[in-house]
């Protein structure tokens, strides 16, 4: 038996609409300025810049306008046109080496590999196959600029629609800065009933007073994800898929699943980061500096899944028709931090902070006579400290925390040294350890399907993991990663229902990375390398393909009196057969699945990208192996990856 108590439902076109005419105009007023920009930027952090045809005037401004993370690492703009730049060049906007993207834009993402490196002592939503696109604190930033900066992304999507995200920021004085920022996509996909509409909004401003003693950090971000869900292909279907008969290769004509289902993530923060100097370095105890600091934020998002119709795929339902399921995390977070800096003790934070947490559903659900709670609410108080010193070329740095009271129990540690071994060659080795509850939706689920409804009080997952890491110049990076992992909660196929549910494995996982990264370069011509190596311990719990590479060859060269720079190659993606995860789209959850095993197929692109000025543009044939390497490529069972397909665009960057 189920009772709705509510049912509210928030849609944003609108909204998404007037930003993105807001910031055409706002393009156009800057493009429409006589003085056009030799200075551009991307957003992250910067490669290397181009110095070509600048004078050391010009080279001197570029490190003006600067981009600074939540926790103030501070990088500044970039007008390269490099490998790193081409492998950014996507949706996420980031390098998705690791991630198996599914057949349309705007859809989810495969993991091929997992990083066990935690410093959080809650509970994270859940739903984590809608959040790769969502972004966190720690992915926005901050700006300084000395005149108006804008940057321009467009690329073209799979059907109808487009992916586009534009972004400015301007110092209204030497003290305070905004920036604006929104991207958006709609794409209809090639399969039947897999659109994906999806927006991210980004305001933010910084502030110091002109003696630097209070400074601050704010942003708003407003994201709405939704996707129509389709279940995948269904299993009669497959077969025409694998032979690639020249009937099937229009791919809207396969039969899926289902085709009256949809899923939206949507997500509001509000967050600000503030403190003030109490000593200064440049006042009279100039060795010292002493500063408060709060932080503040609220986040409120839910994830909802509707379907018109009851389907069998996911067993029977407590109705047969409007079915929506809705779980909502509202989290208000509030940190209390003192910072002291010496010259020989370092730099040293100590806080306490305050999580009050409010997970759950607007209804009850009556089960065989018990009844699942709707709702987790509650406070948990906890401290932690932070500690960096640099000396005679060691790099020394730790962070601790630990949950004092409240409903959920939660600690770890983490620590870094990083030194030079000689000129151009580093290396680092990490600890870290962390104990910390499953996500909120292993914990409780409710669902208008009988078999995804539940209550779990599942033990804290332990890790440990050991790191080391080693740089030498440009020629190799090297990463080795070691994890223990105990009580690891998953999502596996319920051997009774054949419905998927969190499992928690009893057990302990060892899990080995060691990952190789290089260039060779030789004249105009380079050959950038990236490869995977993984090894563990369990089946059917974590599986992950033992190795996974992603090689480019490509050549580079300034043309037309160096007014064009020309990039140009083939990158090849692989990775070994495993049992790779299916995908759940009620729950927004991928699940262990050890009937079949996928991979061993390569994925070619051959790419053209160009740099005019402050202008990229990429162009890129995708996959373009596709039509004689065979039909047995997929990003996860039942979902084929892209076919082949031609695909541009363009980054834009230009200032006043």
């Amino acid at each position: 038996m189920v009772v709705n108590k509510q049912d509210n439902s928030n849609h944003i076109y609108l909204f998404k609409v007037a930003a993105v005419c807001l910031l055409f105009f706002l393009d156009l007023a800057v493009f429409a300025q006589e003085r056009p920009s030799r200075i551009s930027r991307e957003l992250g952090f910067a490669d290397e810049p181009d110095s070509t045809k600048l004078s050391p005037k010009d080279l001197a401004k570029i490190t003006d306008y600067l981009i600074i993370s939540h926790d103030n690492d501070t990088t500044y703009v970039d007008t390269s046109l490099t490998i790193k730049k081409e492998y950014k060049f996507n949706y996420l906007r980031k390098d998705n080496f690791g991630l198996m993207p599914f057949s349309n834009l705007g859809q989810t993402y495969n993991s091929l590999t997992y990083n066990f490196q935690n410093s959080k002592l809650m509970p994270d939503f859940g739903a984590l196959g809608k959040h790769f696109n969502y972004m966190e604190v720690e992915d926005i930033y901050y700006y300084r600029v000395p005149t108006p900066l804008t940057e321009l992304f467009f690329k073209t999507a799979f059907e109808q629609g487009q992916l586009a995200d534009s972004f400015f920021s301007i110092n209204t004085s030497p003290q305070l800065n905004f920036s604006l920022a929104y991207k958006g996509l709609r794409s209809l996909g090639k399969y039947q009933h897999i659109l994906a509409s999806t927006g991210n909004f980004r305001f933010t401003t910084n502030y110091q007073t002109k003696n630097a003693r209070y400074v601050a950090k704010a942003h708003i971000v407003s994201q709405d994800i939704y996707n129509q869900e389709n279940g995948g292909i269904r299993d009669d279907n497959i077969e025409f898929f694998e032979t690639g008969e020249e009937d099937h290769l229009d791919r809207s004509i396969f039969e899926v699943n289902f085709e009256d289902a949809g899923s939206k993530l949507v997500g509001k923060r509000f967050y600000l980061n503030h403190a003030y100097n109490l000593v200064q370095k440049n006042d009279s105890l100039a060795r010292n500096h002493l500063s408060i600091g709060h932080i503040l934020s609220f986040e409120d998002k839910y994830n909802e899944y509707t379907q018109s119709t009851s389907n069998n795929y996911f067993g029977d339902a407590f109705r047969s028709r409007d079915l929506r399921d809705r779980n909502t995390l509202e989290r208000f977070y509030n940190q209390v931090h003192v910072n002291y800096s010496n010259n020989i003790i370092g730099d040293v934070q100590f806080n306490i902070n305050n999580t009050n947490f409010n997970y759950g559903y607007d209804k009850v659900v009556v089960l065989n006579g018990q009844t699942i709670t709707n709702r987790f609410k509650g406070d948990v108080f906890a401290a932690g400290g932070k500690y960096h010193k640099q000396y005679k070329g060691f790099d020394l740095s730790g962070e601790l925390g630990l949950n004092i009271s409240g409903d959920f129990d939660g600690n770890y540690i983490k620590g870094t040294a990083s030194f030079k071994l000689k000129e151009d060659v580093f290396a680092s080795a990490s600890i870290n350890h962390s104990s910390k509850a499953p996500n909120f939706n292993t914990l409780l689920y409710q669902s208008d399907y009988i078999n995804y409804n539940w209550q779990n009080n599942f033990s804290n997952i332990e890790t440990q993991q050991l790191q080391f890491k080693i740089n030498y110049k440009e020629l190799a990076n090297i990463t080795v990663d070691y994890s223990t992992i105990t009580d690891y909660v998953y999502f596996k196929e319920d051997e009774t229902t054949f419905q998927v549910r969190p499992e928690q494995f009893g057990g302990t996982i060892n899990y080995l990375r060691v990952k190789f990264e290089n260039e060779f370069v030789l004249g105009k011509f380079a050959l950038n390398n990236t490869v995977l190596y993984q090894n563990e311990n369990t089946e059917g719990v974590l599986n992950v393909p033992q190795l996974t590479t992603r090689n480019t060859f490509y050549f580079s060269s300034h043309m037309f009196d160096k007014a064009l720079f020309l990039q140009t190659g083939v990158t090849m993606k692989y990775f070994t057969k495993y049992y790779m995860n299916a995908y759940n789209p009620l729950i927004a959850e991928f699940y262990v699945q050890n009937q079949k095993e996928y991979g061993d197929f390569p994925l070619l692109d051959f790419f053209i990208n160009l740099r005019i000025r402050q202008t990229r543009i990429f162009a890129k044939a995708e996959h373009f192996n596709s039509a004689f390497t065979g039909y047995n490529f997929y990003s996860a069972p039942n979902n084929p990856y892209r076919d082949f397909t031609v695909r541009f665009g363009v980054v834009w960057n230009f200032f006043l």
